[in-house]
């Protein structure tokens, strides 16, 4: 089977909406680096290529989406067939880089008529679906105390962010401060042996020419 995987980093934001192409057979895999026990909402609609228009169609009958979501140490978060577009869900249980990871299910080979496809991605981080709650509210006043909820939300998951970004900031410093250490004890190293090298080749020398009675 033909597998492409095609990986793209992108910097913690709370929402990122983008679209990419790929062919029928092909994955294609997208890295988060995501805070721990953060909710993450993956939104996606598959377009297809018609050759007789020579454009997108608005969608892609008869053909779904795989989704998969693992971590750096390979466990698995979600791994599920869903149809020409839908909303996935995950929560990250540690902090780190995540790979959500797309293709289609056809079964034909790109050689043999696959053609290629658009795929519209919007993710999400640490928002729930304000729109739906704010079409069951009844009043103003679960309006507003929906969207005030949202907005707390929002609020806590860029503290959440900020202290990730903090750690990190942290970890990367102890490790620069570690690496400079051992380059400082190394280069002086280096220089007491070249000072050591050095006093003995000149001992050494004089020892010869002492022995050849040339001084």
């Amino acid at each position: 089977m033909h597998k492409l995987t095609f990986l793209l980093s992108f910097c913690f934001s709370l929402s990122t909406a983008f679209y990419f192409h790929v062919g029928e057979r092909e994955e294609k895999c997208i890295i988060e680096d995501i805070p721990s026990n953060t909710l993450i909402t993956g939104s996606f609609k598959i377009q297809q290529w018609d050759l007789g228009r020579h454009d997108f169609l608005e969608s892609a009958p008869g053909l779904g989406m795989f989704v998969t979501v693992t971590t750096y140490s390979d466990e698995v978060l979600l791994s599920k067939l869903y149809g020409p577009q839908g909303t996935f869900y995950f929560t990250s249980h540690s902090p780190g880089e995540h790979i959500i990871c797309l293709q289609s299910n056809s079964t034909r080979l790109v050689s043999f008529g696959g053609s290629k496809l658009r795929i519209h991605l919007d993710i999400r981080v640490g928002e729930h679906d304000l729109d739906a709650a704010i079409t069951q509210a009844k009043d103003k006043v679960n309006e507003v105390s929906f969207k005030l909820e949202h907005l707390i939300e929002q609020i806590e998951q860029i503290v959440k962010e900020q202290n990730y970004q903090r750690d990190r900031e942290e970890k990367f410093r102890i490790t620069s401060e570690d690496t400079n250490s051992n380059v400082l004890w190394w280069a002086f190293t280096q220089t007491l042996i070249f000072i050591s090298v050095g006093i003995f080749q000149m001992k050494s020398l004089k020892d010869f020419f002492i022995a050849k009675k040339l001084v």
